[in-house]
């Protein structure tokens, strides 16, 4: 029988399209509310365009970047996404079915990357003692010596364009931009 977190895994997608269709019609948009859900969106597709641009995903532990601030960077600007997104709903059913999808889903997603993070990387558990989960700290960690598996290969440490684009990290971008055009268009024609 699988695990949760490889159900949950396979669940995210899918039930993501399905939030996405009852979040469009309980929400409850105005121009105030999309103005500042629009600045956390960016703000959380920036972490998510940086993060793409550093990590190796199988290749490295990636440690650079804003993976020297937070474990989970790409999660990281998920959440900031998410909550700009709720705070543009004006809806308070929509934060809490969001606040569960977060718990029952990514959490125990969260927690499988890092268990296989940890069987692949010998440096994954000095790197988890030092560097949050999810909130970032404040200053950058900087490992005592890097394993061969650490990042410091392709990207050398710095942001890169090529894995930005090849992570296809611009989707988020497109996506965001459709989501709150439709928020807009939801303003001039409502449906309910």
């Amino acid at each position: 029988m699988p695990s949760w977190s490889r159900i949950a895994t396979r669940m995210r997608v899918p039930l993501g399209f399905l939030f996405a269709a009852a979040y469009f019609w309980f929400a409850h948009p105005s121009w105030i509310s999309i103005g500042i859900g629009a600045i956390v969106t960016v703000s959380g597709i920036f972490v998510r365009a940086i993060a793409s641009g550093h990590i190796r995903k199988n290749a490295a532990l990636t440690m650079t970047g804003p993976y020297a601030h937070t474990r989970n960077p790409l999660y990281l600007g998920s959440v900031l996404i998410a909550v700009g997104f709720m705070v543009a709903a004006r809806n308070w059913w929509i934060a809490a079915g969001a606040l569960l999808m977060f718990v029952v889903i990514y959490i125990p997603v969260i927690r499988a990357e890092e268990k296989y993070l940890r069987s692949i990387f010998q440096d994954y558990d000095q790197y988890a003692a030092h560097v949050p989960r999810l909130l970032p700290r404040l200053t950058a960690y900087r490992p005592v010596s890097s394993s061969p598996t650490s990042d410091s290969g392709e990207t050398g440490g710095r942001f890169s364009m090529d894995l930005y684009r090849r992570h296809r990290e611009y989707q988020a971008a497109l996506g965001s931009l459709g989501m709150f055009g439709a928020l807009v268009a939801k303003i001039f024609w409502p449906i309910h």
